[in-house]
């Protein structure tokens, strides 16, 4: 028998070994579209924070034509396919003009950009043309390189750090506005610090860091400032168009020398892309990989990927050109209005409190009980939510499947449901089921507790690539 932990082991046949004999591709396709459509109804009731930003078939069916135009397409190869210039060109200029950048030409600078994997690879493709350009233009690198970022700034920039040989230092934020200020940052940068990191949003409250700030404290330092608009990126400035109180983070802020946002969250393309862009080319031009002595002949690319599907580069076009500012505006709409409406369900429960000042993605905790007491009754409910540590917190990451008729009304009325539970747990002295999964381990077993918690999240990344057991 087959473990019935590897996924779909009693439903399909399992392939321990490429069969020496292929399968008709009808019979594939229904397998794949039976999978697909147990796995779409996770999501499609809209109690799931992130991670199906659009939820509308009708579109992803459009990107996937998009993409399978070009999905064999090299994107390395731009004589055969010159469609590639078009579309990266175009992705790029008009992420540009979403990021004012016509501010940064006005400082004589010329502002350019590169479509990246994602936003762990915008964020890495940062923190090394920030490296390599501190190199070449300052001497820096004799001492080590770092970079300055808030503690909620996103793990990717430490997985860049891990990578590139670049310190990081993390500065706290303030636990009441959950935002870092520029004096906490100022106290961290020294001769050899490259950039300094903003969050518009962060991913764990939604809130904005004080960019304006950060910028004047980056052209008083003579540094970079990179600011991760991963997650708000295609979505804050629609906020602002439409009077959300949401202050400028982009070129239009002097300082501002980087922006990561990603197209495959709110710009709502298919997963695998993601725009960082630059006040400078130097910047960028910095971190151009060319080898000239290879028996293979010239090898050069703009950045760490070498082959890339020219499929993501039309289905991220296509949905851009598709969707225009006035579709990104009413969607943006129904999102900001459905968060608000989401959160003002939290308000009215003097037992919770949300984190800060947050935007359409949210966090909020309790400081009457283990806020796991009302992450479990909800995930009960069929609610699916991102739990949060340092201090244990629910987070929900509002999109377009919430905006479905009563989805929003739904979740006002369950969270009513898991708060009365959640006290009659914590009365009765019951400690709650996630709360060992997701919560904060105790400040004095932190340095006890970490290599074990690295070894079980080994574990889980190795059960994620784990091989078909034995029949």
């Amino acid at each position: 028998m087959v473990s019935a932990d590897f996924p779909y082991a009693e439903r399909y046949p399992v392939n321990r070994v490429l069969p020496e004999h292929g399968r008709p591709r009808e019979e594939i396709l229904a397998e794949l579209r039976e999978m697909a459509e147990l796995e779409d109804r996770t999501w499609e009731s809209g109690r799931v924070s992130g991670t199906m930003y659009s939820g509308d078939h009708e579109h992803y069916e459009f990107l996937n034509e998009a993409f399978g135009r070009y999905a064999h397409v090299n994107v390395l190869q731009r004589d055969i396919c010159p469609s590639a210039t078009r579309f990266e060109g175009e992705i790029i200029a008009m992420a540009l003009d979403l990021m004012h950048a016509e501010a940064a030409r006005g400082s004589g600078h010329e502002p350019v950009g590169m479509v990246t994997g994602g936003g762990t690879g915008s964020i890495l493709h940062a923190v090394l043309a920030y490296r390599d350009h501190a190199t070449q233009t300052r001497g820096v690198g004799s001492g080590g390189f770092n970079i300055v970022k808030p503690e909620t700034a996103h793990p990717a920039f430490d997985k860049a750090g891990h990578l590139f040989g670049v310190e990081v230092r993390t500065v706290p934020v303030d636990p009441v506005t959950t935002t870092v200020t520029a004096e906490a940052m100022a106290g961290a940068i020294d001769a050899d610090t490259i950039a300094l990191v903003g969050s518009a949003g962060n991913y764990p409250y939604g809130t904005i860091d004080p960019i304006a700030d950060l910028g004047a404290l980056a052209l008083e330092q003579g540094i970079g400032l990179h600011v991760d608009g991963c997650l708000g990126g295609f979505i804050l400035p629609f906020g602002q168009e439409l009077g959300q109180d949401i202050p400028d983070f982009d070129f239009r802020v002097p300082g501002v020398t980087t922006i990561s946002a990603d197209t495959h969250k709110y710009g709502y393309a298919l997963k695998g892309t993601s725009t960082l862009l630059f006040r400078d080319k130097a910047v960028r031009n910095s971190q151009y990989f060319a080898h000239t002595r290879w028996s293979g002949g010239k090898y050069h690319s703009p950045g760490m990927e070498g082959s890339r599907s020219g499929g993501l580069l039309a289905a991220t076009w296509a949905s851009m050109v598709h969707l225009g500012r006035a579709g990104y505006r009413e969607y943006a709409r129904e999102i900001f209005t459905a968060a608000d409406a989401m959160k003002e369900a939290v308000r009215s429960h003097p037992q919770l409190r949300l984190m800060g000042s947050p935007t359409f993605c949210f966090s909020f905790t309790s400081d009457v009980f283990d806020i796991y007491h009302v992450y479990d009754a909800m995930r009960a409910r069929g609610w699916r939510f991102n739990g949060q540590q340092y201090p244990n917190a629910i987070h929900m990451a509002t999109t377009r499947p919430q905006t479905q008729p009563g989805v929003v009304e739904a979740f006002a009325a369950d969270l009513s449901d898991a708060v009365e539970i959640a006290e009659g747990k914590h009365a009765a002295g019951e400690v709650a089921a996630s709360s060992g999964i997701y919560g904060s381990v105790p400040e004095a077993l932190l340095d006890q507790a970490d290599p074990v918690i690295r070894e079980v999240m080994a574990q889980m990344l190795d059960q994620q690539q784990s091989l078909p057991p034995a029949p």
